[in-house]
C-alpha cells in the first residue's frame, strides 16, 4: 500500500472519528414552548441542538436517531440575568459584626454557595456591583476555569465611594480603625483620586465600575439620599472607565446625586428610589437604565420592624426607602425609562431573585417586557452579543419552567431545568 493511500485512509478515519465524537457530544432539547425574547413571542414545540457551549440550531422538526431531553411539558427561555447581586454576603442581624470576625476565605466560601443557589434559580449570568476582598473576581475566575459551579459573573470588585460615603469601608468603626482610606481602598475625594481608583479596579481585574452616587440605606451613616460625588469626580470616573473599556453603575437614592450621575454619562442607576420626572427625562434622553431592586426595598422595610435586625441608624432609612422603590419603578416604567432587571440579592436572599419579576409585573410591567429586561436588555448592557436569546450560535444558556411564565410570571420562581454553556446543572 503506497504512502499517499495510507495518508488518505488515516485522514478519512480521523475525520469520521471526529465527526462521530462531535455528534455524540451534542445534546438535543425538546421544548413544549420556547420564548423568543427578541421577537417577544412564544413559539410552540421546538427542538434545540446544543453543540459544546453553543446552540447549533433551533427547529420545529423532530430530529431522527436521537433522544432529546424531554421538556415537552415546559416552557424554555434563555438563562436569566441579574444586574445587581452581592454574592459575598447575605443580610442578617450579625452582618455588621461579621465585617470584624470573618476572614476573606470565609466570605469566599459563602460566595461559592450563594453562586450555586443563584445558578440553580435559573440565573446563568450576574453582575456583582461591589464586594469585599475582591471575592467575586476570584469566584468569577474559578467558575470560568470549571473549579466551582455558578453563574457567569461580571464583577466590579470594591465599589467607589467618597469619605463617609455609602461604600466607605470604615463607616461606623472606632477612631483607631477608621483611618483615612484612599483610592486603593475605593475612597475618592478628587478628580485625581477618581482616576486612580478606576485604574486600581482595572488592575485588580474588575469588569466594570460601581460608584455610590448618594447615601445608602444599610451603611452606618445618617443620610440615605445626599449626593456624594461632585460633577467633576463623576466625569473623571466615567471617562477613565471608558478608556479602560468598562461601563459604570451608580447606586443612587436621592434626586441630586442621581441627576449628576445621569448627566455625567452613567450607564445604570441602581435603585433610583426618589427620582422625579426631571431625572426620568434625563435618563430617557441619555439612554440610562434603571435597575430597580424592588425586592431589596421590600426586604429592608420588613426587617426595619424587627428589633435588633438593623442598627438604630439604619432603621429609619429602611422604613422610608423600602416602600418607595416599587412605586418609583411603576412611574419610571410608565414614563418610558429603560429598565434592566436587578435585585440587590445579598440584601434579600440569594436564590430568591425571580420574585423581582412578580413585583415588576405587579407594578404594571407586562410579563414579556419583564423577561426581556432580564435577557436581551441585560445582554446589551454587558455587551454580550451571544447571550439573552435561544438562537443559533448563541451561548447555550437555557432554562425551563413548568407551564407558561407569560401567563403566570410566578412560575419563574420554580425553575426546573438549568443549562449553562451547554452543561446541564439542574433537571
Amino acid at each position: 500500500m503506497n504512502k499517499s493511500l495510507l495518508q488518505a485512509i488515516f485522514t478519512l478515519s480521523a475525520s469520521t472519528l471526529f465527526a462521530s465524537n462531535s455528534l455524540a457530544q451534542d445534546t438535543w432539547l425538546h421544548c413544549g414552548n420556547l420564548i423568543d425574547t427578541s421577537a417577544g413571542k412564544v413559539l410552540d414545540d421546538r427542538y434545540i441542538q446544543v453543540s459544546g457551549k453553543l446552540i447549533k440550531q433551533v427547529t420545529s422538526q423532530k430530529p431522527e436517531g436521537v433522544e432529546p431531553v424531554d421538556l415537552s411539558q415546559m416552557t424554555c427561555l434563555p438563562g436569566l440575568m441579574d444586574m445587581h447581586v452581592h454574592l459575598d454576603g447575605e443580610m442578617n442581624p450579625k452582618a455588621y459584626v461579621e465585617e470584624f470576625t470573618l476572614n476573606a476565605a470565609d466570605f469566599a466560601f459563602r460566595a461559592q454557595e450563594y453562586a450555586r443557589r443563584t445558578l440553580m434559580a435559573g440565573f446563568t449570568t450576574v453582575r456583582n456591583p461591589g464586594d469585599s476582598y475582591n471575592v467575586t473576581i476570584s469566584l468569577r475566575n474559578a467558575i470560568n476555569q470549571g473549579w466551582v459551579d455558578g453563574p457567569r459573573i461580571f464583577s466590579a470588585g470594591k465599589s467607589l465611594a467618597t469619605t463617609g460615603g455609602h461604600a466607605d469601608p470604615t463607616n461606623g468603626t472606632n477612631a483607631h480603625l477608621m483611618g483615612d482610606p484612599g483610592p486603593k481602598q475605593g475612597v475618592v475625594n478628587s478628580v485625581d483620586d477618581a482616576k486612580k481608583a478606576v485604574r486600581q479596579r482595572y488592575k485588580e481585574g474588575a469588569d466594570f465600575i460601581k460608584i455610590t452616587a448618594t447615601g445608602g440605606v444599610l451603611s452606618l451613616a445618617k443620610s440615605g439620599q445626599n449626593p456624594q460625588f461632585t460633577e467633576q469626580e463623576l466625569k473623571a470616573v466615567i471617562d477613565t472607565a471608558k478608556d479602560y473599556g468598562m461601563h459604570v453603575a451608580a447606586h443612587a437614592h436621592g434626586k441630586e446625586g442621581m441627576l449628576r450621575a445621569v448627566n455625567a454619562g452613567i450607564t445604570t442607576i441602581e435603585h433610583g428610589t426618589y427620582m422625579d420626572k426631571e431625572v426620568m427625562q434625563a435618563m430617557k434622553k441619555n439612554g440610562t437604565y434603571l435597575v430597580p431592586t424592588i425586592i431589596a426595598g421590600k426586604f429592608v422595610a420588613e426587617k426595619a420592624e424587627v428589633d435588633d435586625f438593623f442598627p438604630v441608624i439604619v432603621r429609619p432609612k429602611a422604613r422610608a426607602v423600602g416602600p418607595q422603590i416599587q412605586k418609583t419603578f411603576a412611574e419610571a416604567y410608565k414614563f418610558g425609562v429603560p429598565i434592566a432587571f436587578g435585585t440587590d440579592s445579598g440584601v434579600s436572599g440569594h436564590g430568591d431573585n425571580a420574585k423581582e419579576f412578580e413585583y415588576m409585573v405587579e407594578a404594571g410591567m407586562p410579563t414579556m417586557k419583564a423577561i426581556q429586561s432580564a435577557t436581551i436588555t441585560t445582554a446589551k448592557i454587558l455587551d454580550q452579543e451571544k447571550l439573552g436569546q435561544v438562537k443559533e450560535q448563541y451561548f447555550a444558556d437555557i432554562i425551563a419552567v413548568a407551564g407558561n411564565p407569560i401567563e403566570n410570571i410566578k412560575l419563574l420562581q420554580d425553575v426546573q431545568f438549568v443549562m449553562k454553556d451547554g452543561k446541564i446543572y439542574k433537571q
